[in-house]
C-alpha cells in the first residue's frame, strides 16, 4: 500500500467528487480512480460506492478514511520531525483552530511561539468548539484556542489549559439610553436588538439576537452603526479604536466568568508540531502569570 494511494483515497472521501479530488491530487481523474483500484486491490475489498459520480463510502472505506487519516498525519509528522532535525529547528505549519472571542488574543501567543520556533509557520482558522473538536479527532488541527466548559463531557478527549478569565459586557454607542448608566441585568439586555457571536458561550441560549456573527469584527461592525447591541467578552478591547465610540457595561446577573483556553490532544508518539504547541503554551501561561 502506497502513502500516495492512501492520499488519494482521504482527499476523495473529504471532497466527495472525483474531479475537484484529482485537481487537488494533481494528478488526472483516471490515475486518481487506478490509484483507488489499486488500494482496494491491497486492502481486499471495496472502499467506495461507485456510480456515474461519488456515491459514498462502503462500511469499510469509512474505517479506512479514520485509518487513514491518523496515517498521513503521523507520516506528515515523522517527515516532519526529520526534516527540522536536520534544519536545526521545528518545520512545518502549527494549525490552530481559534473561537471568535479568542482570536483578539492570537497575536500575542503567536508571537510567543514564532520566537521559539522561527522556522514554523502558523495557520489560524475560525472555529466554534465543535469544529475545534472536530479537527483534532481527525488530525486537520494541531490544537484550538476557546471557551473551555465548567464541567467536561466524558468524550471529550482533549486537553484544557485555561488561560484568560472572562467577563461579559453589554455593548452599545455612548448615544444608546443604557450609556449613561451603571450595570445591566439580563432582563434589560434581552429588550435591546442584539448582534452575538455564535460562540458566546452559555448566556446565548436565553437571548434571542437578530443576528448572529463568525468573529467579533462583524459584531463591532454592527455596534458602530448604532443600530444594534451586544454582549461581548472582555477581549473584545483588544479590537477597540481611540475613536471608538462604544461603551462596555458590567451584566449584574451573569454569575460567574468563563475560561478562555487552550485544547490539544495528548498521543503517543505524539507530533513534534503538537509537542512544541504544548511546550509554548507552558512557557506562555508561566509568563502571563508572572
Amino acid at each position: 500500500m502506497l502513502i500516495r494511494h492512501l492520499d488519494f483515497f482521504v482527499t476523495l472521501a473529504e471532497e466527495e467528487h472525483f474531479g475537484r479530488a484529482a485537481e487537488l491530487c494533481g494528478v488526472s481523474q483516471p490515475a486518481l480512480s487506478l490509484a483507488i483500484r489499486k488500494l482496494e486491490d491491497d486492502l481486499g475489498m471495496p472502499l467506495i460506492l461507485r456510480g456515474q459520480r461519488f456515491q459514498g463510502l462502503t462500511a469499510e472505506g469509512e474505517k479506512v478514511l479514520i485509518w487513514g487519516r491518523q496515517i498521513l498525519s503521523d507520516y506528515g509528522n515523522l517527515r516532519a520531525d526529520l526534516s527540522g532535525r536536520r534544519k536545526g529547528g521545528l518545520t512545518g505549519v502549527l494549525r490552530l483552530g481559534v473561537a471568535a472571542s479568542a482570536m483578539p488574543m492570537m497575536a500575542q501567543f503567536c508571537e510567543y511561539f514564532e520566537a521559539r520556533n522561527p522556522l514554523a509557520r502558523i495557520q489560524i482558522s475560525l472555529a466554534d468548539g465543535a469544529g475545534i473538536e472536530a479537527g483534532l479527532t481527525d488530525f486537520s488541527l494541531d490544537g484550538g484556542f476557546g471557551w473551555l466548559p465548567a464541567r467536561r463531557a466524558k468524550s471529550d478527549q482533549a486537553h484544557h489549559l485555561p488561560l484568560w478569565q472572562m467577563r461579559l459586557y453589554f455593548a452599545c454607542r455612548k448615544d444608546h439610553p443604557f450609556a449613561a448608566g451603571g450595570p445591566v441585568s439580563l432582563a434589560d439586555v434581552t429588550t435591546q436588538p442584539l448582534c452575538l457571536t455564535a460562540d458566546l458561550p452559555l448566556l446565548r441560549p436565553a437571548l434571542k439576537p437578530a443576528i448572529l456573527c463568525s468573529g467579533l469584527d462583524g459584531v463591532l461592525a454592527h455596534l458602530r452603526s448604532g443600530a444594534w447591541c451586544s454582549l461581548v467578552p472582555d477581549s473584545l478591547t483588544a479590537l477597540l479604536a481611540e475613536q471608538d465610540e462604544i461603551r462596555l457595561l458590567p451584566v449584574s446577573d451573569q454569575g460567574e466568568s468563563h475560561s478562555l483556553g487552550a485544547l490539544l490532544i495528548r498521543r503517543e508518539p505524539q507530533a513534534p508540531m503538537v509537542r512544541a504547541f504544548e511546550e509554548a503554551l507552558s512557557g506562555f501561561s508561566g509568563q502571563m502569570a508572572a
